[in-house]
């Protein structure tokens, strides 16, 4: 089961439909990017590969899910 795959399952089911999904990927394919907002991702971030990059991405994503980000409960 690939990502895509994983996420449409994930939404699918009424219990963990709500959860956020970021999809954190290499490709920067228009058509995956499509694919992943079409089965209602919440976020598409295409992993830099520089690794001070990378770890720049993962402490902006942490603060804006866990900091900015507002969701009911």
């Amino acid at each position: 089961m690939d990502g895509l795959e994983v996420l449409t399952t994930i939404k699918a089911d009424a219990d963990l439909a709500r959860i956020p999904v970021v999809v954190l990927t290499t490709s920067a394919g228009e058509s995956d990017m499509v694919k992943a907002y079409g089965n209602h991702a919440n976020s598409y971030l295409v992993k830099p590969v520089d690794f001070h990059q990378f770890l720049q991405l993962m402490d902006a994503l942490g603060y804006y899910w866990l900091v900015w980000n507002q969701y009911p409960f």
